[in-house]
């Protein structure tokens, strides 16, 4: 209870010193905290914002409920969150890289830099690049002479969907070295996992937290990560940049709220965000998972999207990458 009446003042005094309600940071939270995860229950997002949800309910001792609202790439679980009270009470744990792409795609039915305020970017991993156990390949080599000797036979699952950035960075390695396969689409990391494992797809790029456990238990081939060097926990596992230059995808991982969210709040969240993931066993959860914390601030965070969007815009642009 000490704990948590620091933490309520902090806040108060963080209302004050913004002109805001001290009221407000006085009562908050008085009731349960809702983050949605915009893509189904096993993924990256999900993981992380249940183990968050558990940590902050602990500390400010009213639930957090973490809500999965799938489909359209993250865009219908943000776009619901866009639309909520900014009371504090609400938010979205999501790729934010998927934010910064789908500008490019869609006619989206928010302003990714209007109507949201980034609280915490909450860590990166990259994502790995696997094959099925029924593909005849090993490494990046083998890889790119099979898919060139066999066009548009396998299969790149699209895991959290077309224009997601998985999907992208399939593209990307498609394009950069000159071979074709077919994308399937699905809703999140999960099922795309399930039917990679079950051979009904080849290949993909996917996020480590739902990704490497099935590379452990021997189910999926691991083949590279993509980050820009070697992943320290994975140092016998090349990057992709080894073979293509310059070659950099990943899950940045943030956490947002509806725009005009109380200040006070943001900066009561972003500060809990901050202790979590520095507590020993977080840390060493999220090492194991293949996720690196961030301490990026807020400001950083709205400077990161804003950088994102038109480079995103450039790739999907120069790749010709659309939505049919």
């Amino acid at each position: 209870m000490q704990t948590r009446r620091v933490v309520l003042a902090a806040a108060a005094a963080a209302t004050l010193a913004l002109g805001g309600s001290p009221a407000l940071a006085q009562a908050y939270p008085s009731k349960p905290i809702r983050i949605v995860v915009p893509f189904p229950a096993g993924g990256t997002s999900d993981v992380l914002a249940r183990l968050l949800g558990q940590k902050m309910s602990e500390k400010l001792g009213q639930p957090v409920v973490v809500d999965n609202k799938a489909g359209n790439a993250g865009t219908i679980g943000a776009d619901m969150v866009a639309k909520s009270a900014p009371d504090g009470y609400t938010f979205v744990l999501m790729d934010v890289g998927n934010l910064t792409i789908s500008p490019a795609l869609y006619k989206l039915p928010f302003d990714v830099q209007k109507d949201f305020v980034p609280v915490a970017m909450v860590g990166y991993s990259p994502h790995l690049l696997v094959v099925s156990s029924k593909v005849p390949v090993n490494n990046i080599a083998e890889l790119v002479k099979y898919a060139k000797a066999n066009p548009g036979k396998l299969n790149f699952a699209a895991a959290a969907g077309m224009g997601s950035a998985t999907h992208i960075a399939g593209v990307q390695f498609a394009r950069r070295t000159g071979i074709e396969w077919n994308y399937v689409p699905y809703k999140g990391g999960a099922q795309a996992m399930t039917d990679l494992v079950g051979g009904h797809m080849d290949v993909t790029f996917n996020g480590m937290v739902a990704t490497y456990p099935h590379v452990k238990s021997g189910k999926l081939k691991l083949l590279a990560v993509s980050s820009a060097k070697r992943w320290s926990e994975l140092p016998d596992t090349p990057a992709v940049a080894e073979s293509v230059p310059q070659f950099l995808t990943g899950s940045w991982q943030g956490l947002l709220a509806p725009a005009g969210t109380p200040r006070a709040v943001v900066d009561l969240v972003y500060a809990e965000v901050q202790r979590i993931t520095a507590l020993p066993d977080v840390s060493e959860k999220l090492q194991s998972l293949g996720l690196e914390a961030s301490r990026m601030t807020g400001a950083e965070f709205a400077a990161w999207i804003k950088a994102e969007l038109p480079e995103m815009a450039q790739i999907v642009r120069e790749e010709k990458i659309t939505l049919q």
